[in-house]
C-alpha cells in the first residue's frame, strides 16, 4: 500500500494534530509562507512522492482557507504524490446549493469544481449542509455523519423524555434519523425569513409539553434560528430544550445569543475552530471519526460501519 501522510492547513492545525495523533502518526511537515501583501505559498518539507496525502482543511471564510487547501493540492499534485485527499471536516459556501431566487450563485457547485481542478482525487467531509452537494461532485465523496459523535453523548445524558426537533423544514431529514434511532417522536418548528440571518417568524409543528428537547442542525451561525426554536418549545412546554449542531460557525452576536437563551446547552463539534468560550457551550472532537475514515479508504476499506443506522 501507498504510505499514508497528514498534512494541515493553517485553519485545522488543532484538529488535524488530533486527527494524525489518533490514526498513530506524526503530521507530516508543511510550511504556509505568506508574501508582504498576503499571498500564500505552501511548501512540502518532506517527500510526498507515491504517497496517498490527506490534506486537513476547513474551507469556513476567510477565502484564504479555501485558496491554501486549493494551493496544497496543487503543490502535492506537483510532488508527484499517488493520491491526494481533501479531508474538509467543514465545506464552506455549502448552504448555496440551489438558485432559491433569480440571478444568484450555486457556490457549492463552484467550489466543486475549483477543488476538482485543483487535483483532488477525493473528498472527505461530514455533515454538508445539503447532501445532494455530493452529486457537485465528479470524484468520490466520503460523508460522514456527526451522529457518531451526538448519539453516544445523548445517551450518556439518560433524557426521560427525549424528543427531537428540526429548527426548520429543511432540517426535517436529519431530526428523523435520531428520532428514529431513539425509538422517539419529532416536531418541526417551522420558520420564516425576511433575509439571511433574521427569523421573521416561527411556531411548532408537534406537542412537546413535558418533553426533554433535542434541536438538530447541522450548522449554528449567528444562533437567531436556535435560539429561538429553544424559546418557542420551551413556551410550548417543554421540560428542557437543548441543541447539537455539528458545525459551530458562530459568528456575529453568535456566543452571546447563545449565553442568553434558554437553552440547557449547545453541543458542537471542532470541525470549526473556537476562539470564545461560552459556559453553554460543549465541544465535541471529530478526530477519531476521521482517523477512522482515512484508515479505512487508505487500506481500500469500507466505511458504513463508522455510520449509525
Amino acid at each position: 500500500m501507498p504510505e499514508v501522510k497528514i498534512f494541515a492547513g493553517t485553519n485545522s492545525q488543532l484538529l488535524a494534530e488530533k486527527i494524525a495523533k489518533a490514526y498513530g502518526q506524526e503530521l507530516g511537515k508543511l510550511t504556509i509562507s505568506k508574501f508582504s501583501d498576503g499571498e500564500l505559498s505552501p511548501s512540502f518539507d518532506e517527500s510526498v512522492r507515491g504517497c496517498n496525502v490527506f490534506l486537513i482543511q476547513s474551507t469556513n471564510p476567510s477565502a484564504d482557507n479555501l485558496i491554501e487547501l486549493c494551493l496544497m493540492i496543487d503543490a502535492a499534485k506537483r510532488a508527484s504524490a499517488y493520491k491526494v485527499c481533501a479531508v474538509i471536516p467543514y465545506f464552506g459556501y455549502a448552504r448555496q446549493d440551489r438558485k432559491d431566487r433569480p440571478r444568484v450563485s450555486i457556490a457549492a457547485k463552484l467550489i466543486a469544481n475549483i477543488l476538482t481542478s485543483a487535483g483532488a482525487d477525493r473528498i472527505m467531509t461530514c455533515d454538508l449542509h445539503a447532501g445532494q452537494i455530493q452529486g457537485f461532485f465528479d470524484i468520490p465523496l466520503d460523508h460522514l455523519n456527526g451522529s457518531a459523535i451526538f448519539v453516544p453523548y445523548l445517551r450518556s445524558l439518560d433524557l426521560g423524555n427525549l424528543i427531537f426537533a428540526s429548527p426548520d423544514v429543511g432540517g426535517v431529514g436529519r431530526a428523523r434519523s435520531y428520532a428514529k434511532y431513539f425509538h422517539s417522536e419529532m416536531v418541526v418548528c417551522d420558520k420564516h425569513r425576511k433575509r439571511a440571518n433574521e427569523v421573521a417568524s416561527m411556531q411548532v409543528i408537534g406537542d412537546v409539553e413535558g418533553m426533554d428537547v433535542v434541536l438538530v442542525d447541522d450548522l449554528v451561525d449567528t444562533a437567531g434560528t436556535i435560539c429561538k426554536a429553544a424559546q418557542i418549545v420551551l413556551d410550548k412546554g417543554a421540560t428542557s430544550v437543548r441543541a447539537i449542531s455539528t458545525h459551530g460557525v458562530l459568528s456575529g452576536k453568535a456566543h452571546e445569543n447563545i449565553e442568553n437563551s434558554v437553552l440547557s446547552e449547545l453541543v458542537i463539534t471542532d470541525t470549526i475552530p473556537s476562539t470564545q468560550v461560552s459556559s453553554k457551550i460543549k465541544v465535541l472532537t471529530v478526530a477519531d471519526l476521521f482517523a477512522k475514515a482515512i484508515h479505512a479508504v487508505s487500506g481500500n476499506s469500507s466505511i458504513s460501519a463508522l455510520f449509525i443506522s
